[in-house]
């Protein structure tokens, strides 16, 4: 599998997300990687600069291809910028159009596209490294943390806009608060939320660490569409308290690996309650086994000429 994604071309700062690099007039240079690899599939898993550019080069060449769904895009633009969600769910149902299969997270995902004229949809859940996330029962310390006073919530997250981290922040519940990740809201609520403890992008075998330690992982966004930190916490052992939206109705399914509930502190509560071992068992159930023969499922020979074994080409538009 190759995976064309921002890093191999000239690229410039997305506006507003400090982090993410969006590539710079593509076009040609993916051309040519194109032609080079002639891929058996072509996957564009976003709808950025580079994604804009495999479509332009899949209908100029007449190849066909997949794409993927993977966050509400149209609601961080709104709540950033103010742009009308009905604009950008026009222009992305535009950039869908072509695609032999729109792959989504979730049924309500699903749904919800179909609803607005997206055609093609396909379902295909995410998977989690249950071995890097492993799980060690009983949360245990960690040096990241050091001894902060129990119980310890934590969120693992961009720093931005569609994340709702403020409802996570203001929440009334005893012990320590937690935040990894990093964003364009991050200096503005360290300086407001000095108590809570603000540990910036870590890297993934010490974020696993963080993950066990945690005795709640608090999820408060309200508009992701599957919530994959969801199931990197459960793995660990990790109960989840979230709001009922898409993404956390599918994956807790009915409080098996969290709690949905209107009120976040209510979830925080009931998710006290939930045992590891249960949290676990239920991440358990999205392996990237399963993940993986899904995805290959879905994808669409492009007409080039074949060869043994699948060589599969995946356009990677944002981070």
């Amino acid at each position: 599998v190759d995976v064309l994604h921002p890093g191999l071309f000239r690229t410039v700062p997305c506006p507003g997300y400090p982090g993410i690099d969006l590539a710079w007039r593509a076009g040609a240079a993916l051309a040519r990687r194109l032609d080079a690899l002639q891929p058996d599939a072509i996957h564009i898993s976003t709808e950025g600069p580079l994604g804009w550019a495999a479509r332009r080069y899949c209908l100029r060449h007449g190849r066909a291809f997949s794409s993927a769904f993977h966050t509400r895009f149209p609601e961080i633009l709104h709540a950033a910028l103010r742009i009308p969600t009905a604009w950008t769910y026009a222009l992305f149902r535009r950039f869908h159009a072509p695609s032999s299969a729109v792959m989504v997270p979730t049924r309500a995902v699903r749904d919800m596209l179909a609803a607005r004229g997206f055609r093609a949809l396909r379902d295909w859940t995410h998977g989690v490294d249950t071995r890097l996330f492993a799980f060690h029962g009983e949360p245990h310390a960690c040096s990241r943390l050091g001894l902060l006073p129990r119980p310890v919530s934590l969120f693992v997250g961009r720093i931005s806009y569609e994340k709702n981290i403020e409802a996570f922040l203001r929440m009334d519940i005893p012990g320590s608060k937690v935040v990894c990740g990093v964003g364009p809201l991050a200096d503005d609520l360290q300086r407001r939320y000095p108590a809570v403890h603000w540990m910036g992008l870590l890297p993934r075998p010490v974020l696993a660490q963080v993950y066990a330690s945690a005795d709640v992982f608090v999820f408060p966004s309200r508009s992701e569409t599957f919530g994959l930190v969801m199931l990197e916490s459960m793995s660990c052992g990790t109960p989840v308290a979230a709001y009922p939206s898409d993404g956390p109705t599918e994956v807790l399914a009915h409080a098996q690996g969290g709690v949905c509930d209107t009120d976040l502190v209510q979830a925080w509560h009931r998710a006290r309650a939930i045992a590891r071992t249960q949290a676990r068992a239920r991440a358990l159930e999205f392996g990237w086994d399963a993940a993986a023969r899904s995805f290959v499922s879905h994808l669409v020979p492009t007409g080039s000429v074949a060869r043994p074994g699948p060589n599969v080409t995946e356009m990677s538009s944002l981070r």
